[in-house]
């Protein structure tokens, strides 16, 4: 069959392959999940699940290791495995924009065994940041009120919004997150440009930065004080550490894919975007940062979690403006509350994406009438209670290790995602399918996709490189960053041997079912009435 029929043919397939896939796609009693999410909704999700702590406080750290040059370039680094991963991701949601995201898409186009062990190792990622970012929130709050004993309020405050933000079904929350994010994008855009306006002398001390602190105390920094060229590198491979953690979460539009309106139209034109949108605000931050604040600043290894340790705060400070902190601590305090929101909602759909698969249990797959996984999310709701550990020490130091995992988890994510890709695109080529009629083609590939596989596998294999280094040793950081690498493989062999299927053949893999249906989902956007539409739409 020609190219052009078999992609017809998949485009206006209705037969029984759809029939009986239609099963996985709706709930236990039929409802299944239903399309609420509009293209800001989906746009924002993407962006929200990124900006955060990581570029607000994160970069403190990416500064002291690595010196104004270093942070930047190690950011521009992972922000092209960012690229890659989003490309590769946005290609198959585009064309499969199913409940279950790429963990579904991991059972069609490499076996079940590898999307059971994507799915639940996602599963574990985010379940277990959800009780962390609603213990920062409570830190948060102590920046302004130091009785650290009503830490169990504040956590308790926040739980409660989240979780009636996330029963209110998936419509409700793409408001709330549209309304978060955009609150962060509003805050790191004010801050590059006042950080800009800083730099030019434009602060109250009227002093002109400029590139000062590139020559003094430099352009990099000797990490652990090792001189030379190795020391330099190392402070570079720091930032790149830190900032493969910050950009972990864009991939959340897969897992959105089965509850956006409209998906073959909106998905793509949220992908192109919100990678660019990310890109920019976070090399345009972290260079912002560099001119700004002098890598060895004492105050940059404050590690208080609130904004006194954040670069943007210090600028700010040494600037003599006196009352912004306040006001950034609090567009934290948001972010947090945000990115918990966000992780109920990640969670619960991977723990639907699970069931969908049939490697969870079936009555997972309940929905209300409105197609909320109503069981999903209390079950996921449930371990937000860890973050009550986090207020006494010696709990404390456990619920540490166990968030300190999901760092590696979040990359194993994007290590999947490319090699389900790599399958997807071999599969499509072998089958005689036509990729320029696709929804959203990725550009380079598969070696875009080939590039993210390789550097995700080697961000894991040395993100814990400090613990091998001389007097550096602790024991506790080594199993916290290598067992969630060393479970993957394990999961992927015990669950090959417990479902006994070899990895898809390229010729056998399905590209059909499920089309029809999401065809019918497909219409023409009405066009802008008058300019005012028209520029939102151009920046949605």
């Amino acid at each position: 069959m020609a190219s052009n029929e078999k992609i017809d043919k998949a485009y206006s397939h209705n037969g029984s392959d759809v029939e009986s896939n239609n099963a996985f796609h709706s709930g236990e009693n039929g409802q299944g999940l239903h399309r609420q999410l509009k293209n800001r909704h989906i746009a924002m999700i993407s962006i929200g699940g990124v900006i955060g702590t990581g570029l607000f406080l994160g970069t403190a750290n990416a500064l002291r290791h690595g010196g104004p040059v270093g942070m930047v370039l190690g950011y521009i680094t992972v922000g092209t495995v960012c690229w890659a991963t989003m490309v590769s991701l946005g290609e198959m949601v585009a064309y499969l924009p199913i409940s279950g995201g790429h963990i579904k898409l991991a059972e069609r186009f490499v076996n079940p065994a590898f999307s059971f062990t994507m799915g639940w190792n996602y599963w574990y990622n985010w379940t277990i940041i959800l009780p962390a970012e609603l213990s920062a929130a409570a830190v948060l709050i102590n920046y302004w009120d130091q009785d650290t004993q009503l830490n169990y309020a504040w956590i308790t405050i926040c739980l409660l919004v989240v979780v009636a933000i996330n029963m209110c079904g998936a419509g409700v929350y793409g408001e709330a997150e549209f309304i978060f994010a955009s609150i962060k994008v509003l805050t790191i855009t004010g801050l590059i440009i006042l950080g800009i306006v800083i730099d030019l002398g434009g602060g109250p001390n009227h002093d002109r930065l400029g590139f000062r602190y590139w020559k003094n105390p430099g352009p990099f920094v000797q990490y652990d004080n090792i001189p030379g060229n190795t020391g330099r590198f190392l402070g570079w491979w720091a930032v790149i550490t830190q900032a493969a953690f910050s950009f972990i979460g864009t991939e959340i539009v897969a897992i959105a894919a089965g509850e956006a309106k409209n998906p073959r139209r909106n998905l793509p034109k949220a992908i192109k975007r919100v990678y660019i949108r990310i890109l920019l605000f976070y090399i345009g931050g972290t260079f912002v940062i560099g001119l700004l604040v002098p890598s060895n600043d004492p105050l940059l290894d404050l590690g208080s979690g609130t904004a006194a340790s954040s670069p943007f705060v210090i600028a700010i400070q040494n600037a003599g403006i006196s009352v912004l902190p306040s006001l950034i601590n609090a567009c934290l305090l948001t972010s947090a509350w945000s990115a918990a929101s966000s992780d109920l909602y990640t969670s619960s759909r991977a723990l639907y994406g699970l069931a969908l698969s049939h490697n969870a249990p079936q009555f997972l797959l309940r929905t209300t009438k409105k197609g909320l996984p109503y069981i999903c999310l209390l079950i996921c709701a449930s371990f937000s209670l860890l973050a009550f550990m986090g207020v006494s020490s010696g709990a404390g130091t456990v619920f540490n290790w166990f968030s300190n995992m999901t760092s590696i988890a979040g990359l194993l994510t994007w290590f999947g995602i490319n090699l389900t890709y790599i399958r997807f695109h071999k599969g499509f080529k072998v089958q005689g399918f036509d990729r320029s009629k696709l929804p959203y083609i990725g550009p380079l590939q598969p070696y875009a996709a080939w590039y993210a596989l390789f550097m995700t596998m080697l961000f894991c294999l040395f993100s814990g490189f400090d613990v091998f280094l001389k007097g550096e040793w602790d024991t506790a950081t080594f199993v916290t960053t290598y067992l969630p690498l060393a479970a993957f493989p394990i999961l992927y062999m015990g669950a090959k041997y417990h479902y006994r299927q070899p990895v898809v053949r390229a010729q056998d893999m399905d590209f059909i079912s499920d089309i029809a249906e999401i065809e019918a989902e497909d219409y023409e956007e009405p066009p802008p009435r008058n300019k005012l539409e028209a520029f939102w739409q151009w920046l949605m």
